[in-house]
C-alpha cells in the first residue's frame, strides 16, 4: 500500500528554488530515510509532508502531494487534523515546560479527549509505546524539562503518539543525543514501523543503513536516486549516490 504519492513537487523561498520537480512514493509501515549533505532539501521536502512550510513567508508550492490519494494542499484540507495524522518528532528535544502527563495529554485534549480514564489509558499507552514509561511511571507529575536529552526525545516521540498519527516524520531526531540515547531511539523506530509510517532524515549514513528499508538522496533540492536502502547503498546506479555515499563530498 501507498502511502505518500510526490509528483512533481516544486517548493520555492522568495526566488530560491529550494526543491525542484521531485517524485517519490512512501510505502506505508516502513523506514523511508532522507539522505544528502546540509541545505540539499531533504528537511524543506520533509515540512511539506504536513504543511510545516505554510508558516514561512513568500513560500510557493505547486505539483502534488497525495496522502491516501488525497492532495495535502487541496482546498479542503483541515490542516489541523493533518497534523494529527502526520506528526513530526523535531532535531532538538522540545518538551512543552510542563508535567511528563501534560506534555502527553496535550494533543489529545485539543482533540477533544477529556475523561481521566481515557487519558490515563493514552498516557501509559503512548509513553510505553515511546520505551519511557518503565523510567517514568512513578514521576508523571514532574516537569518534561527534567528529563535527559534522550528521555526528552522520546517523550516528544510519545506526544506524537499520543494522537494515534498514521505517519511520523523526524528531522535527525538523534542528531543531539549521546550514542545510548541514539540506540534507544532506533530501536523504537524499528518496533514503530509496524504500526506507522516513519520517514526520517538523517545526516548519519550508518543510521540510514540501520534502521531504513527505503531511501532518498537528496541534491540541491533534487532526488538524485530513491529505492531500497540495501541497493542504493551497495548498487546505486547514479555516481552522485555513490560519491555521497563513499564519503567523496557532503
Amino acid at each position: 500500500m501507498m502511502k505518500f504519492n510526490i509528483q512533481d513537487l516544486n517548493l520555492y523561498y522568495g526566488e530560491l528554488h529550494a526543491l525542484k520537480g521531485v517524485n517519490m512514493d512512501v510505502e506505508e509501515n516502513g523506514v523511508m530515510a532522507l539522505i544528502g549533505p546540509s541545505g540539499c532539501g531533504k528537511s524543506t521536502f520533509l515540512r511539506t509532508l504536513n504543511r510545516m512550510n505554510d508558516i514561512i513567508e513568500n513560500t510557493k508550492i505547486s505539483g502534488k502531494i497525495l496522502l491516501d490519494n488525497e492532495d495535502v494542499y487541496g482546498p479542503n484540507v483541515d490542516v489541523i487534523d493533518l497534523r494529527k495524522r502526520v506528526g513530526m518528532v523535531f532535531q532538538k528535544p522540545n518538551p512543552f515546560p510542563m508535567s511528563i502527563y501534560d506534555n502527553v495529554t496535550y494533543g489529545p485534549k485539543i482533540h477533544g479527549a477529556h475523561s481521566k480514564v481515557s487519558l490515563d489509558e493514552i498516557v501509559e499507552k503512548s509513553l510505553t509505546a515511546a520505551a519511557l514509561w518503565d523510567e517514568v511511571k512513578d514521576r508523571l507529575k514532574v516537569s518534561a524539562l527534567g528529563l535527559s536529552g534522550g528521555q526528552q526525545q522520546r517523550l516528544c516521540i510519545a506526544r506524537t503518539l499520543a494522537v494515534n498519527p498514521e505517519v511520523i516524520l523526524m528531522d535527525e531526531p538523534t542528531s543531539a543525543l549521546d550514542p545510548i540515547s541514539t540506540a534507544k531511539i532506533e530501536e523504537l523506530v524499528e518496533t514503530l514501523k509496524e504500526k506507522y509510517t516513519i520517514i526520517i532524515v538523517t545526516h548519519n549514513m550508518q543510521q540510514a543503513g540501520r534502521i531504513s528499508d527505503h531511501t532518498s538522496f537528496f541534491l540541491n533540492g533534487e532526488v538524485i536516486e530513491s529505492g531500497l536502502t540495501e541497493k542504493l547503498f551497495y548498487k546505486p546506479e547514479d555516481k552522485r549516490t555513490e560519491d555521497y555515499i563513499t564519503g567523496r563530498f557532503g
